[in-house]
């Protein structure tokens, strides 16, 4: 196979750093040189290789899976990597295992509906008796469940002498140590094939129902509280609002995951786009000769994959602020301060669904963006979407968590005083601002190239949340009942949300840009990237900009232009921004997307690899085909 790098050329037209734009990627010199050493590791071991995963029965999938999870937990023992190193592993293996929810996401509970199973105490024998009353109540979807889990973290209703405590933790065993059989009272097993091939089919996801299933009381998860020998039910001196730091913490790995899925889409797409040429002509700067154009020149195939691009990077920012903001109110939570909760929460329900769900269809478009090959499963796009996007479901439903938010907002603007600003700290300091926002603000654009300065982005976006949020709370108030009027105007309200949380990505990323940033031209093209992310979702999103006064058609009109211009600016720069992903081609695990951008001869030679092209003529053929074309007329 040839070994040239089809892709040096456009690697050649960088005006930055991409050594440093690979740190700011990883977030530190440590985190890349450590992540980068654990890909070397990963890609180079044969035990690891993805190929035919796409044509293995269910069975074969899952032994592969075992296999691999097996071999990822030997080297991580005989090489005594840290619990840094590990994780790094098991992301490089990128093969969704039993242990994936455990591993991953480190929640120490398994997932189901918890609010009908029952734990009641029977302090004759000092024992809790775990019950599904009903078929609804059974424990569906949990990871590592269906075939393999030997123990699980069961969440069910806590009840005392006949009352009823809320939903605890218990630690229930599920299966024999000794021959993996179920034990007397569970029923247990997979919940059957899911979506795409591949993906989360590689995982045992199962269902479990407990009938009079006795544990010790000692197994009960009673950090927050605790039931006494007699059966009296305690509160301990811990807050129970520590529980929420967990699902804080899972929301802000599911927004990190999300940077990632996109930047694997953009990354496939980018190179492949940059490989394919179709129609038109231009003069081969080496040969002198007439080629076709390059697809990433075509200014429909800028305008749809070059957001796509800044969104990774927007996301990897406000992935990276989540972190600080989980630690910050760890801190609080464990002080007993419980001031900055209730916007924690709003801040990752509302980034978990925003990210989240532009990242799914961000890797479809990905998918179109590379023409037919896209739809196949060697370009790696089938699959990734398969894998990523049920985050638009899991810890809560995307448009659910957007009315959480929108809550939130609606709670803050009732609770500011009427007729002065108030001051107000966090994501919503800028609803402080209310006067000046609603009455005294007009956008002074005037000119395109005003749009590059970060003031009139970051005013335009805090406008255009404020009014829609406000609009909303007027509304709301014409209700008697305001659940009613909740549910009427939910649309009105999850729009109002969704403008909230685009401006803290917004206002994030230019943030992180008044930082110090090592290396030459890598801040200049992560202001490039933030511009291009804000000005497209003007650009997307000019109806309620235009609705609610915060800009006027012309100023629209001219952040249009100056989107197009910086396409064209940064357009030399692509390749060597998705190079900055750092992603091996074992981890990219696509044809298209390879590395050297020889993606042909990989194309032909993937195709020769599927079973049926194991023989010459199709299996059943004889029997079905010949005996049609033997029929006289």
């Amino acid at each position: 196979m040839d070994g040239s790098d089809h892709l040096a050329h456009e690697r050649s037209k960088a005006q930055f750093d991409v050594e440093k734009m690979k740190i700011f990627w990883a977030g530190s010199l440590y985190a890349f040189q450590v992540s980068n050493r654990i890909a070397c590791l990963v890609a180079g071991d044969p035990a690891f290789r993805k190929e035919n995963r796409a044509v293995l029965s269910r069975k074969e999938l899952f032994k592969s899976t075992l296999r691999k999870a097996a071999h990822a937990w030997k080297r991580i023992t005989e090489l005594g990597l840290s619990e840094e190193e590990a994780s790094w592993l098991r992301f490089y293996v990128d093969e969704l295992s039993y242990a994936y929810v455990h591993w991953g996401m480190f929640v120490p509970a398994i997932k189901g509906s918890g609010l009908e199973t029952t734990a009641n105490f029977d302090p004759k024998t000092d024992e809790f008796i775990i019950h599904s009353p009903t078929l609804t109540s059974s424990k569906w979807w949990p990871g590592g469940l269906g075939k393999i889990a030997t123990h699980a973290v069961v969440y069910a209703r806590l009840i005392t002498d006949g009352q009823d405590h809320g939903v605890h933790g218990f630690i229930v065993q599920l299966r024999s140590l000794g021959d993996h059989l179920p034990l007397p009272g569970i029923t247990v097993g997979d919940i059957g094939m899911k979506f795409g091939s591949g993906a989360f089919n590689s995982m045992d996801n199962g269902f479990v129902r407990f009938d009079h299933v006795h544990i010790p009381r000692s197994q009960m998860l009673m950090r927050v509280s605790q039931v006494t020998k007699e059966g009296k039910y305690v509160h301990s001196n811990v807050p129970r609002q520590l529980v929420y730091g967990a699902m804080v913490y899972v929301r802000q790995v599911i927004v990190v995951d999300a940077s990632i899925a996109l930047s694997r889409a953009v990354c496939i797409a980018a190179r492949y786009s940059s490989v394919r040429r179709q129609f038109g002509s231009q003069i081969n700067e080496i040969s002198g000769t007439g080629v076709e154009t390059q697809v990433i020149d075509y200014k429909t195939q800028q305008s749809r994959l070059f957001p796509l691009l800044a969104s990774a990077y927007a996301f990897r920012v406000i992935g990276e602020w989540l972190k600080w903001l989980y630690t910050d109110l760890t801190q609080k939570l464990e002080a007993n301060d419980f001031s900055t909760l209730p916007e924690a929460h709003a801040c990752t329900a509302g980034l978990k669904s925003l990210t989240t769900s532009a990242a799914a269809d961000g890797i479809e478009e990905c998918r179109k963006l590379c023409g037919g090959h896209g739809y196949l499963s060697s370009s790696g796009l089938p699959e990734l979407y398969a894998v990523f996007v049920p985050a638009c479901t899991y810890e809560g439903d995307n448009i659910v968590l957007l009315l959480q938010v929108a809550r939130f907002l609606m709670k803050t603007i009732s609770e500011l005083p009427s007729g002065r600003n108030y001051k107000l700290a966090g994501t919503t300091a800028y609803m402080g601002d209310m006067e000046h926002y609603l009455i005294k603000y007009c956008c002074n654009v005037q000119k395109t190239e005003d749009w590059l300065k970060p003031n009139a982005i970051l005013e335009a976006f805090e406008a255009r949340a404020i009014r829609m949020c406000f609009s909303c709370a007027q509304n709301l108030t014409k209700f008697a009942d305001q659940s009613e009027g909740f549910s009427e105007l939910s649309t009105d309200l999850v729009e109002a949300a969704i403008a909230h949380c685009q401006l803290i990505v917004v206002s994030k990323f230019i943030e992180k840009l008044q930082q110090n940033i090592e290396g030459n031209g890598v801040k200049q093209q992560l202001e490039t990237l933030c511009y291009i992310y804000a000005l497209h979702l003007i650009h997307k999103n000019s109806g309620d900009f235009l609705s609610t006064g915060s800009l006027n058609p012309k100023q629209a009109s001219l952040a249009n232009d100056q989107l197009r211009s910086l396409y064209a600016k940064w357009r030399p720069n692509v390749i060597a921004l998705v190079d900055a992903f750092n992603y091996s081609d074992h981890f990219l695990g696509s044809v298209l997307g390879c590395y050297d951008g020889n993606v042909y001869p990989k194309l032909y030679e993937e195709a020769c690899k599927d079973p049926l092209n194991d023989s010459v003529v199709a299996d059943g053929y004889g029997e079905y085909i010949q005996p049609l074309l033997n029929q006289q007329s």
